[in-house]
């Protein structure tokens, strides 16, 4: 077994029903599908399974399901983070996280805090949490950018700061994260399209998105990439680079959730404000995805 957290993990959508609730039997269906597609870890409350727009009771709700369905099966990651200190804090005390292996924790959105913030607000996070942090840099939901040095200073001066999943984008950030990390910390991957040069690079895995229609194909590849076969990682991304832009195309978790709907695993209902997919884009992720053999 890889040591947590690396390899694949997955950042579980929320299925809803037509009339907007929460689809739990979905949920579990889903859950028993990674699991069985080899995926090594789960990842609850991100952003792909539109916490936004769930209550607090629904974010519990869906936790505590996903932590009843995997029955310690895998490793449990679950998104608790936001723009609001001691909010943060605050929930870190009111959930229930018996059975969590690690938080994933965002930068704080909106009010774009300084590096000095972002310092501050994640030694408050990572004193509070009784369970390991890994901290979430997506500049491209935020507004802001952890630089790397916040990151390492975090990682070396706390003592359960344990990886960080990198969105950047930016792969000389990246070189510096993996350069400059104390031993155990892990750098991962935030997107799909950029995980295996970022393993090729000494990185640690994929929270992947596309994992949740695809993990037997996801974790064969990341597998591969961390098994430093690049003929093969390399070959594997090539060959669904098209779906990949594809379920990404008018946004996340649209695509996913339409390749998950034509695949019966779940209907294809968002929350507003996002929609589902167009039916020119449901159609393109169909011929993709079947073209791949997928």
């Amino acid at each position: 077994m890889k040591p947590f957290p690396s390899g694949l993990g997955v950042a579980l959508v929320t299925p809803f029903q037509d009339n907007g609730a929460i689809d739990f039997p979905a949920l579990d269906a889903l859950v028993d599908y990674v699991t069985a597609g080899g995926v090594d870890y789960l990842v609850a409350l991100g952003t792909t399974a539109e916490t936004p727009t769930l209550s607090t009771a629904e974010r519990k709700a869906v936790l505590e399901r996903i932590k009843s369905r995997s029955a310690g099966r895998l490793s449990l990651v679950a998104g608790i983070g936001g723009n609001d200190t001691a909010a943060v804090v605050a929930a870190l005390h009111d959930f229930d996280l018996a059975g969590v292996d690690a938080i994933l924790s965002v930068t704080p959105f909106y009010n774009r805090p300084s590096q000095r913030g972002l310092y501050e607000h994640f030694r408050a996070v990572a004193d509070a949490s009784p369970v390991p942090v890994i901290l979430y840099n997506v500049p491209s939901r935020t507004g802001v950018n952890m630089q790397p040095q916040t990151t390492l200073k975090l990682a070396e001066e706390t003592g359960n700061i344990i990886a960080v999943k990198e969105a950047s984008g930016d792969m000389e950030q990246v070189d510096e994260l993996i350069a400059g990390r104390p031993d155990g910390f892990h750098v991962l991957s935030g997107d799909d399209a950029l995980a295996v040069p970022l393993i090729e690079k000494g990185g640690d895995g994929l929270i992947s998105v596309v994992a949740n229609a695809y993990p037997a194909y996801m974790a064969e590849m990341v597998g591969a990439a961390m098994a430093q076969d690049a003929k093969r990682s390399h070959r594997l991304w090539s060959d669904i680079a098209e779906l990949e832009k594809s379920l990404f195309a008018e946004g996340n978790p649209t695509g996913i959730k339409a390749a998950l709907s034509i695949k019966g695993l779940i209907a294809n209902n968002l929350r507003l404000p996002l929609v589902a997919s167009s039916p020119e884009l449901s159609d393109r992720i169909r011929l993709l995805a079947s073209e791949a053999g997928l």
